[in-house]
């Protein structure tokens, strides 16, 4: 779920002096992209920039890095405190502004971090940098991206003969893609050589005629995951491709002056002020290439699957709000709750309060309340009950974190029901993952209205199974809903379930990827939704709670009635788009049954 961020300036940056009154058009637009993605990363940014033909002895790279959830502010802080170290009259010359300022350039990669593997440290945080001492071997290489066969591209590395120094899938990508482009080098060299014998000439040759496309065929074959990648090449080549299940988005926008590439649609709208229809989503398995001289072309890396499997959460809660396909999506995700909604209030709705858990649910909010009039007709009660105080997102917070963070991220309105178990209150989220904040903060803080009846809406499916392509779950036991699955099979005598699954996941970990079967979907087989939802309640209610709760959820059939064209859904359904997200959550059963917190 990392924010990707890319600009090519296709004129000499004296144009966009002349034009808009500053050459640092190219930096400023990155700094837009960069900011209207802060949802996608707290943890890091990067920003790197290639200068086109630089003359021996210059850098041509610039670089910058920052650790914590200031991370865009502190890295644009420093890039201009550099520039202003320089006179003034360097501002003013646009030749010698990009000869002698670090972010003078016409290439732009920017990247937020979003972790999915617990690691921490500078060196975790993109874009990442091979250096070579020619140029077309150098590469700045940034990406959205999880890949689950991680084993595999470390053993086919290293008999290779090369020593990867670590195993994460950053590394091994970069390496991957590195060792791709090196042959594609020497290939390109191999031919030119037989025409020309002036290096300097062989190179530029090889410049012109490197073929991007195959390079990253030759790497890409073997990832298994989801993944949007971002490339710049030391000579000027840049590049940005997407996996060919589409599980990671990416959107573009091209005209006479620039090149813009980005996670999420509307940061485009907002950064070049054009309207959605000008902007293209970069299709599955296709490289977007813009080589040196400015010419852009699209080419296949892998046949797109049959089946996309988009994926359905970055719908329901990570990408921002503020797209307009997004924002009829979730509106709608909300009205079709009504109907079980109407059915945990007893149809009471002239004494239901009905509100939302900020923030990112306040839209399907508005889709449910739609729902309520149309279903009830009748006039409803709204109220903002909830309020929320922190800004960071305990969900994607680490760990140690999280508990801690739960018990004091929200706070209620006082007076905003009758007092005296009078009214129910409804509030809807868009989704509920460990419960945690649930049973830790709001439903002690919401029993405080001392309401009749507490309903919790999730606007999403109950989450079954560990995600493996961008979010940060993966232990079986963080999910709620397979906490009371379990539970379940245990209070009903069906412990002999839990252990066939085991059994059948230990047959086959060692078995290929492409050949293990999910079995953990036999955990929720013997229950409806409803009676999972009717344990989650009662595991996630405290004590001192001394009304009913009740959870509602989206159906998975509503989900793909409200997100058509994102149909990746196997957090919900166990569904995995890939063979190595199926290997994943056979192995997170086994650790799970085994009692291993990995």
């Amino acid at each position: 779920m990392c924010g990707i961020a890319m600009v090519r300036l296709l004129k000499p940056l004296d144009y966009y002096q002349e034009k808009y009154g500053t050459w640092q058009y190219g930096l400023q637009k990155m700094y837009l992209l960069m900011e209207k993605q802060h949802n996608r990363g707290q943890e890091g940014a990067g920003i790197a920039t290639v200068k086109l033909d630089m003359p021996a002895g210059e850098e041509y790279i610039w670089r910058e890095r920052v650790e914590g959830k200031n991370a865009i502010q502190e890295i644009f802080a420093e890039i201009n405190k550099k520039m202003s170290s320089f006179p003034s009259e360097v501002y003013a010359d646009v030749q010698k502004s990009k000869e002698l300022l670090p972010f003078a350039g016409e290439l732009y990669m920017g990247h937020l971090r979003y972790s999915t593997t617990g690691r921490s440290g500078l060196s975790y945080v993109h874009p990442f940098l091979r250096r070579h001492n020619w140029k077309n071997r150098t590469m700045v290489l940034a990406g959205n991206f999880n890949l689950t066969n991680v084993d595999e591209l470390f053993d086919h590395l290293t008999l290779k003969g090369q020593h990867p120094r670590d195993k994460g899938d950053t590394f091994l990508m970069l390496e991957s893609l590195g060792f791709g482009l090196d042959q594609e080098v020497q290939k390109e060299y191999d031919k030119i050589k037989q025409r020309y014998s002036n290096d300097i000439t062989i190179t530029r040759k090889i410049e012109e005629n490197l073929d991007i496309a195959s390079f990253i065929r030759k790497s890409e074959k073997m990832w298994d995951g989801g993944y949007v990648i971002c490339g710049m090449l030391g000579h000027g080549d840049s590049f940005v491709f997407r996996d060919p299940k589409g599980i990671r988005p990416a959107f573009y926008y091209i005209d006479d002056e620039i090149v813009v590439t980005a996670s999420e649609r509307p940061v485009i709208q907002t950064a070049m002020n054009v309207k959605e229809e000008d902007i293209k989503e970069l299709q599955p398995g296709e490289a977007m290439i813009i080589k040196k001289d400015g010419t852009v072309k699209f080419e296949t890396i892998r046949r797109a699957s049959k089946e996309l499997t988009k994926c359905s959460f970055e719908r329901i809660y990570f990408s921002r709000g503020s797209d307009i396909d997004i924002y009829k999506e979730r509106k709608k995700l909300g009205a079709q709750l009504a109907q079980p909604i109407l059915k945990a209030i007893g149809n009471d709705v002239e004494n239901t309060v009905f509100s939302f858990i900020p923030n990112t649910a306040e839209v399907a909010f508005f889709g449910m309340m739609d729902g309520i009039k149309a279903a009830s007709n009748q006039a409803a009660r709204v109220e903002k009950v909830l309020i929320k105080d922190i800004k960071l997102r305990t969900f994607i917070s680490t760990n140690d974190e999280r508990n801690d963070l739960a018990t004091h991220v929200y706070d209620v309105t006082y007076g905003s029901i009758r007092r005296g178990k009078v009214d129910n209150l409804v509030a809807i989220d868009d989704s509920i993952v460990r419960g945690t904040t649930l049973k830790q903060s709001i439903l002690k803080i919401l029993n405080r209205l001392e309401p009749k009846k507490i309903v919790i809406v999730s606007s999403s499916p109950q989450i079954r199974y560990p995600d493996y392509y961008g979010i940060d779950m993966a232990r079986m036991n963080e999910f709620c809903a397979f906490r009371a699955a379990i539970e379940l099979l245990k209070e009903t005598g069906r412990q002999d379930i839990i252990d066939e699954v085991y059994v059948k996941s230990k047959a086959q970990e060692f078995l290929p990827k492409e050949e293990i079967i999910n079995y953990v979907t036999e955990i929720y087989k013997p229950f409806t939704m409803e009676d999972i939802s009717k344990k989650i309640a009662q595991m996630l209610t405290p004590a001192e709670v001394d009304c009913p709760v009740e959870l509602v959820y989206q159906s998975i059939e509503g989900l793909h009635e409200a997100c058509p064209n994102h149909s990746g859904d196997w957090y919900f359904s166990g569904n995995y788009p890939t063979p190595g997200g199926t290997r994943m959550v056979n192995l997170a059963y086994i650790n799970f049954y085994e009692g291993r917190d990995k």
